[in-house]
């Protein structure tokens, strides 16, 4: 695998030099701000990402306050004492997409986060607390133990949450196989995630950099090269180039 210094100066090169590269990497977030996080926002973060797989991310953002309306602003002591038919309603609720399956995944979640801040203290602690140089193993926690918590889904919870992490999106996946990393091309296995999760180790060490500044220059240095006006549009949507 290529140091990362030349990774680095490729995706600054591809995006007009390293001052502009810079302004194209997201805000992290300190530990103080994470456990700040009170699970009705841990929920509400859930709970879009899940309601936004496979569907357009702006229809859920515009029908957001909508949801937060129709459950309940995400409490989860409260939507764990709702009976069946609080449940059933929502599956006519046109304040909300109406998909039975992710609804129910909500339900699902309330109790999962409850029962995590029962030993934890908080689920942002819960999250604080785990290593970012095992977040391979965050990923398999949130897709047993949660609802609809798997593949990209997690992945997006926690970044989005502001938990410091990879995302390995197809930019990504591209740049670590043309750096040399022998992965599939849609990593997926716990041997190939063990191999993002060793590498970018490696680079977070060699750079001192965090993981989701390496995750999103890796992404920038391959692929698609989007102007810079189009990344800054669509920088809640992942890691690409």
């Amino acid at each position: 695998m290529r140091d990362f210094s030349k990774i680095y100066d490729q995706a600054a090169e591809r995006k007009g030099g390293m001052d502009t590269l810079a302004t194209l990497l997201p805000p992290i977030m300190d530990e103080t701000e994470l456990l700040a996080i009170p699970n009705d926002r841990i929920l509400s973060q859930m709970t879009k990402c899940i309601f936004k797989a496979g569907f357009i991310w702006r229809v859920i953002e515009n029908k957001w306050p909508e949801f937060e309306q129709a459950f309940l602003n995400f409490d989860p002591h409260k939507l764990c004492f709702e009976p069946d038919e609080f449940w059933e309603k929502l599956s006519s609720d046109e304040r909300i997409v109406r998909h039975g399956q992710k609804i129910i995944a909500v339900r699902h979640n309330a109790r999962f986060v409850l029962d995590i801040s029962d030993q934890h203290g908080s689920f942002a602690r819960f999250l604080k607390d785990w290593p970012s140089d095992d977040i391979a193993g965050l990923w398999a926690f949130l897709a047993k133990n949660g609802k609809r918590l798997g593949g990209m889904t997690g992945r997006y919870f926690l970044r989005f949450i502001g938990k410091d992490c990879i995302i390995p999106s197809s930019d990504v996946t591209k740049a670590l196989r043309s750096f040399g990393l022998e992965i599939a091309e849609n990593p997926t296995s716990k041997r190939d995630l063990a191999k993002i999760q060793t590498q970018f180790n490696h680079w977070h060490q060699e750079t001192g950099l965090s993981y989701t500044h390496l995750s999103r220059i890796c992404a920038m240095s391959i692929g698609e090269n989007y102007d810079v006006d189009t990344i800054q549009k669509n920088s809640g949507t992942g890691d690409d180039g």
